[in-house]
């Protein structure tokens, strides 16, 4: 048996020995990692909802403050690549698996060309997450945002909120309940089911920014600065039945019909290729015989 098979045989469980269904885990996060994780979230949560925090008189710079917002994401993201290296001792191999997905969501993004909130690149965040887990998950969420805002020509200050927002999504798959405590049919309704409540999830925060910035269609569901927060946020939930609502159900809607469709085959063939780089796996060598 050569060492990278000694490597992937140590990655499986006693159960999947029996069984001989090995079952790829998702890569664990350590505590260097999560303090990345809420970290970045905790600037997210600051930088999308200020203003409805924030007095008549503070002004909204959100056009203004989004590149000082790209310029704080990419290095703590990197961050959290770099702490999830160290804690849980990936390699090349995982970065390379990171970087093929965020290109092939970024490849898919522009397909639907956004026609009524049609987009298939969400499918695969959520199996992507799902297998990669939360760190990575939110890492290939972000990064695949950023790629397919260039590949399409979306850059604008709208493009870290995409970004953050995305990352979530992904990162969410991540912490579902792990592979296993539900297998097969169970687990593809599970992730359906997120993929569809986190579609609409998505269309509200990236909502929520764009409210606070451009003029509503009338007085009633406008954003007013200073008001108390209970009657903004009547406000904008008018603001979204009446502006979004039918994207973000295209968007759900396709998500949850293409993980059932194709989530199945999907998921093999990321755990198999998770599986087969056994990134958690510790490659020994035997001393030579005499």
């Amino acid at each position: 048996m050569t060492p990278r098979e000694r490597a992937v045989r140590a990655a499986e469980t006693p159960r999947d020995r029996r069984t001989g269904d090995r079952q790829a885990r998702a890569v664990r996060l350590g505590p260097r990692a999560i303090a990345a994780l809420l970290l970045i979230s905790a600037i997210g949560v600051v930088a999308i909802g200020w203003p409805l925090l924030a007095g008549a008189d503070s002004g909204l710079a959100h056009s203004q403050d989004a590149p000082w917002l790209f310029a704080a994401l990419l290095p703590l993201l990197v961050g959290v690549v770099v702490a999830t290296i160290a804690d849980s001792g990936l390699d090349a191999k995982a970065v390379a698996m990171l970087g093929v997905l965020a290109a092939v969501g970024a490849a898919l993004r522009p397909l639907g060309a956004g026609t009524a909130g049609l987009e298939p690149m969400f499918f695969l965040m959520v199996l992507s997450g799902r297998v990669l887990g939360p760190g990575f998950g939110f890492v290939l969420g972000s990064v695949t945002m950023f790629a397919s805002a260039l590949l399409t020509g979306g850059v604008g200050p709208w493009m870290p909120f995409q970004m953050l927002s995305m990352g979530w999504f992904t990162m969410g798959a991540g912490l579902l309940p792990g592979p296993d405590r539900l297998r097969g049919r169970a687990e593809l309704l599970m992730l359906a089911a997120y993929g569809g409540v986190a579609a609409f999830a998505y269309g509200t925060v990236m909502n929520l920014y764009g409210w606070t910035i451009v003029p509503g269609l009338g007085s009633g569901i406008s954003f007013h600065p200073g008001d108390p927060l209970a009657e903004n946020l009547v406000r904008f939930l008018a603001y979204c039945l009446a502006t979004s609502l039918g994207w973000d159900l295209g968007r759900a809607v396709l998500t949850v019909a293409l993980t059932l469709v194709v989530g199945g085959t999907l998921l093999k063939a990321l755990r198999r290729a998770t599986r087969r780089a056994a990134f958690e796996a510790q490659v020994t060598f035997d001393a030579p015989k005499a």
